[in-house]
This record gives structure tokens, sequence and C-alpha cells, in this order.
């Protein structure tokens, strides 16, 4: 039997106008952690595909345990146990944990001549597979009620239930918690030492020291390289990933000014936040910190007017507010980029252009009419803008790459011309370079006097973009603090509850 337990071999696919994968190869082990690297539209997730079935290549061919395999669908690579869990999420929201856990495998028992759903013991299995990744979560809620990162790690649990010999991770914690993804690595180091060979995707390098065994780096759908963890630092990754890239710090010429833009007082919503209060002056970057749970994401859709808030008051551009909804904010100047951008922020069916222009409709169209060729205009000028890589601005958005999709995101908004935006997580999921230009974008809206509201998991994002942080817990303001006199470590204390 062979030493890999999978194997990628010469491995090209090409769409129309691109190829994608160009005669890649590279050897997966059993027992090894095996992370698989690239900036956005690298090609990893194109080859992840084709390892799970989701496609298939045009040349080149898979070898499992030494025998070459043919997978046609992701049915056959679940059946030959290799099992993947994708960076955006497909739960069926209006099924229970343990439905989505089971899908298409429910248990039954038989009730005179027929058989029906034996509930108790679908339940009793989701939660065992639940305690398997060392999870304490209600299999019986639907997974639409729950927050992103139990959602993240319901997809985790569905994929473990096939017991799995090659698990493939696309961006497994970049919606976790330290405590969160803690607990994930522990059980991706157990399922190592049972030979399971993993392939672990992920735009967080710092998590590599403490989790990967070996290195693949692809750029431009091309094998750059190949290493063990213990022989690269994260210098010499980044510059297998773009060649020579210096991170840059906040610049010093962003000046907050004195005008206050928004104001937020006694603001709560049973169960999620309580009395918060805060202000942004004109050009500030105001970041939020806090674990996943203390009620950041559902603040910033509140004063968006995406959730509603029980009581309290929001003052923008002067004009108060006692309830809030999208279009009114939006009219006003405030954008908001969602944390979960697949089924908040873009439309997966509609091209780039069309996504591009949803928010600035009233502003693009003339005399109450808007043209493909009046959205042309503003599209070029964020795809430019942006550096966003696309053949074409009528490809569908869903064929982007996560970071592409994100700055679609961005761009969409920044077409109104807002005064302020709400940035939740906006770097999930996107490679070191992207997540530089999503940086300097809220740096060049700072200098021009917009305002940013900025959230993330990633605590040194916010050290080094923001003037400001707060930070919540369990639904409270507790601290505020000057970024410049603060590091990620100490900011990651305060964040912790007491």
């Amino acid at each position: 039997m062979s030493e890999y337990k999978l194997q990628a071999v010469g491995i090209t696919k090409d769409y129309p106008g691109t190829r994608a994968l160009d005669n890649v190869s590279v050897n997966f082990e059993q027992g090894k952690v095996h992370a698989l690297l690239g900036k956005n539209g690298a090609g990893k997730s194109t080859l992840v595909k084709i390892l799970s079935g989701a496609i298939r290549p045009t040349s080149g061919q898979l070898i499992l345990e030494g025998k070459s395999i043919r997978i046609n669908r992701p049915i056959d690579a679940f059946k030959k146990g290799i099992a993947t869990v994708y960076q955006e999420l497909s739960l069926v929201p209006e099924m229970s944990v343990a439905e989505n856990i089971l899908l298409g495998r429910m248990p039954k028992k038989r009730i005179g001549p027929g058989k029906v759903i034996d509930w108790n013991r679908a339940y009793e299995q989701a939660r065992q597979v639940l305690n398997r990744i060392e999870v304490d979560m209600d299999v019986t809620v639907k997974a639409g009620e729950l927050g992103i990162a139990q959602q993240q790690i319901v997809e985790i649990a569905k994929a473990m239930s096939y017991e799995p010999s090659v698990l493939m991770l696309d961006e497994p914690t970049s919606s976790l918690a330290h405590h969160e993804t803690q607990s994930l690595f522990s059980l991706i180091r157990r399922l190592a030492k049972k030979d399971v060979a993993i392939i672990y995707i992920t735009h967080r390098l710092g998590e590599l020291k403490e989790i990967a065994d070996e290195i693949t780096v692809l750029r431009n759908g091309q094998l750059i390289g190949t290493a063990r963890m213990e022989d690269v630092s994260s210098e010499d990754i980044v510059h297998m990933m773009f060649g020579k890239i210096v991170p840059k710090q906040r610049p010093a010429d962003l000046k907050v000014g004195q005008e206050t833009v928004l104001k937020v007082r006694g603001l709560c919503r049973k169960d999620k936040f309580e009395d918060v209060s805060f202000d942004v002056k004109a050009g500030e970057i105001l970041g939020i910190a806090g674990m996943l749970g203390a009620g950041r994401t559902e603040l910033l859709k509140a004063i968006f007017g995406a959730d509603r808030f029980d009581s309290g008051q929001i003052e923008l551009g002067g004009v108060k507010f006692k309830r809030s909804d999208p279009v009114k904010m939006k009219r006003m100047g405030m954008g908001f980029t969602p944390e979960d951008r697949k089924s908040e922020a873009l439309v997966q069916i509609l091209s780039v252009r069309e996504n591009m222009c949803l928010a600035g409709m009233e502003k693009i169209a003339r005399s109450g009419f808007i043209t493909a060729k009046r959205e042309q205009k503003y599209v070029d000028r964020m795809v430019e803008k942006l550096r966003i890589s696309l053949s074409s601005s009528e490809s569908a958005v869903s064929s982007l790459s996560g970071g592409n999709q994100q700055k679609v995101v961005v761009g969409n908004w920044l077409n109104i011309e807002p005064d302020i935006i709400l940035f939740d997580e906006p770097t999930r999921g996107i490679d070191v370079e992207a997540k530089q230009q999503i940086f300097e974008i809220m740096w060049e809206l700072s200098r021009k006097g917009v305002s940013c509201v900025f959230v993330s998991t990633e605590l040194e994002e916010l050290v080094e973009v923001c003037h400001r942080i707060l930070v919540m817990q369990r639904g409270r303001i507790v601290d505020e603090i000057d970024a410049d006199k603060i590091s990620a470590d100490e900011l990651f204390v305060k964040c912790m509850e007491s």
C-alpha cells in the first residue's frame, strides 16, 4: 500500500478564458495535517472541489491508497472516505441540527406497514457526533437560528459523521473564537493520530505552526512548492504565496475629525446586547472587539436596521431614530458589509455587475431608470479601485474567489458614497494581500472624512487598523481603548470574560 492516503497527479482545470490549475501534483500523507496555501484565486478551492467530486478536472488523475480512482460526484467522494467542509455554509436553515448532520441518512423505524423517522435515535446519533468533537449544542434547534460560528461547527460535525479517512477543511476557523479553534485543533490532532489525512486550507498563517505538519503553496494555478512546516518560517510562506509583501501600519496622517457622525445611546435587545452607548467621529475607524457571542454582529445589524432593537436611540447625521431600517440608514449615508457574504451580502446567481450596483441603484438611475451601460461605469471604477480579479463583470459573482467576492461587497457600498460604513468581519476567509487592500480602503475612506466601524475576530487587525477600540462582553461595552496603546495579546485578555 502507498504511504500516501491521497495523491493528485498532473491536475489541470480549464475554464473559458482561464486556467485555474496547471499540472498540479501533490501528495497527502496519512496521519499528517497538510496545509494548502495560496492567495485568493491561486487555485486552492478548485483543487479541493476536484478532490471532493464537486467538479471534474480537465486532465490528471486521483490516486487513493495507491489505486487510481474516479470521482464524478460528491457522494462518490463520501463513499470513498473523502469528506469536505467548505468555507461557504451549505446547511438547510429550516432543518434542525440533527437533520443537517444526518441529512439523507435519518434513522427510521417501522410502524405498521410503513417506516417513519426515528427522532429519538436521530437526536441521539447527532449528539454522539457532537460529543466526539467536544461540542455541546441543542440538536433540536433549527440551523437557521444559530450564529455563523455554530453553523460552521454543524458543518464540521456533518462531515465527521461519515468517519472519513480524508478530511478537507476549507477555512474551518474563519468564524471561530480562540477557544473554539483550540477545540477544533484538538479534534484534528486526534484524527491525524488515527491515520486520517487532513487537508487544511487557511489564510491565518499564525495557525500553521500550531496545526500543520506540511504545507503546499499554489500561485496562479501552479504548484510553487511543498515543504515540512518545521523547515519554513512565516516570511518564507508569504514569499512563496505572493513574492515580497511589506505589511502596512495605520498611516500617521489619518486624523479624526471633531464632528460626531453617529451617536448610539442606551441600545438594548433582549439576550443580545444591553445599554450600549458610543460615538463615532468623522473619519474615525472604530473597532469593536470581543469573543464570539459577545453581541458585536447583532449590534451592527441593529444599528443598520437589519435587526430590531428593543429600546435606545441612534442619531445619524443629526437625525434621531428610535427605530431604524436599512432603507432609511442607506439614504442617510450608512453602508453595511455583513459577516456572511454568501447569504446576506450577495445574490449568488446574479452577475458581478448586478451585485456591485444593488445598494447604489437610486444613485445610478437616471429619471428612475437604470441600464447596464450606466451600471458599467460604476463597476469599472470599483474593479480598478479594488483590484478585483475577474474575466468579465457579467460572470456570476459565485464564480469568484472568496477575496474577490468580498471586494464586490465593499465596492457595492462604496458606490453609494457613504458617510459611514459598518464592516462586520470584512477580512474573513481572504488572503494577506486582499486584507491589506481592505485596510487601505478603510484608511482612504478615513482621509476623506468617512467613518468606519470595524468588527473583527482577528484582534491584531483591530490594533493595526483602528484609532479606537471598544471591548464587548456578553452584550455590554466594558472598555474603551486607544489602539496605539495596546497590543493584540493585551486586547485578547481584555476580551476574555472575567
